[in-house]
């Protein structure tokens, strides 16, 4: 999806920012239409590896450098935004579910030029960071949903190895977490007393 979105907005413009949301930890935070947007499992790379990883694929696809920039977006605190990004920028967004059409809502409270480049549905939204970390964990493959500079860049660097750990630990906190809400107060009383 990512790469798909960002030669779309280019082929739109002359110079394409790249807005990298979740820049850091300090600019994320929870969304009632995304639960693990602001965890470390859903942003298990740095602001520079993902600049890395989406540079090399432009490559792939002959995007001059001189044509495009990143800059940090953080999306959770849109009062920002303009202190990285141009007012008078066109801020192209894609939609597909209730959390783009957050995003949609923030940037055009903010008084910006928003294009949205397509509406579909999650059906139609084609590869996604969580199936690509998903299938990273359960020791699936998923060189093929990536451009070939991606997945050699994530193997050079071990990345594969920290998303399937992070996400290793996502799944299973999730498994404690709705093992602990079926659990009657009971119950509750009668591990505590074996622990």
């Amino acid at each position: 999806k990512h790469i798909e979105y960002i030669l779309a907005a280019k082929m739109r413009c002359e110079k394409l920012y790249i807005g990298i949301t979740n820049p850091d930890m300090h600019h994320t935070c929870p969304s009632v239409h995304d639960e693990i947007r602001w965890t470390k499992a859903g942003n298990p790379l740095s602001y520079r590896e993902r600049c890395e990883m989406i540079k090399g694929a432009l490559a792939e696809f002959r995007v001059p450098e001189s044509q495009y920039e990143f800059i940090p977006f953080p999306i959770c605190y849109p009062e920002y935004i303009t202190q990285y990004a141009p007012e008078d920028a066109v801020y192209y967004v894609g939609m597909y579910d209730a959390w783009d059409e957050e995003k949609y809502k923030s940037l055009k409270d903010l008084g910006l030029n928003v294009h949205i480049l397509w509406k579909k549905d999650l059906e139609n939204k084609g590869t996604t960071g969580a199936l690509v970390r998903h299938l990273i964990a359960t020791d699936e493959e998923w060189a093929q949903y990536v451009p070939k500079s991606v997945y050699a860049y994530m193997k050079e660097h071990e990345l594969d190895k920290r998303v399937k750990r992070l996400e290793l630990m996502r799944i299973e906190e999730k498994m404690v977490i709705e093992t602990n809400v079926e659990m009657t107060a009971p119950d509750m009383e009668i591990k505590l007393e074996r622990i």
